[in-house]
């Protein structure tokens, strides 16, 4: 279950910003093999003067982040950049122009009103000792 959140400047028309979200689902179930039905996205909107963009940059920059639960390799996580700069570009948004950020849960985290372990144990680096000593309350 990522959460994606789609950052653009105002201006995108509803049947623009609904092909932005159907482009993002399908390069995540295509690339992570997500269920079709798991569409945890937003796309967040800003005024020109809030977003500010690189002088190369077109007013349909895309600023894309996704955070999955860890776990994810690497090549899931190149499948899903390809796929989403595939996807994407279809819309007329040039490769350079969208840029993708993978962030993992650190924390306890709820899921559905469930608490789950911290995932961070799962690829923490640190010694089980140092851990043991830094466990969250």
């Amino acid at each position: 279950m990522p959460v994606v959140r789609l950052e653009v400047r105002r201006g995108w028309s509803p049947q623009d910003k609904k092909a932005l979200l159907d482009a993002t689902h399908t390069a995540l179930v295509e690339a992570l093999k997500i269920p079709e039905d798991d569409r945890t996205q937003r796309i967040v909107e800003h005024a020109s003067e809030d977003f500010e963009l690189p002088p190369d940059k077109s007013e349909r920059f895309v600023l894309v982040e996704v955070t999955p639960f860890a776990g994810r390799s690497l090549a899931a996580k190149r499948r899903l950049y390809r796929a989403l700069v595939s996807n994407i570009g279809a819309l007329g948004v040039a490769p350079p122009v969208s840029r993708s950020c993978f962030t993992r849960w650190q924390r306890t985290t709820g899921v559905s009103g469930a608490v789950t372990r911290p995932a961070r144990w799962i690829s923490d680096s640190r010694s089980r000792s140092e851990r043991s000593v830094h466990r969250p309350p």
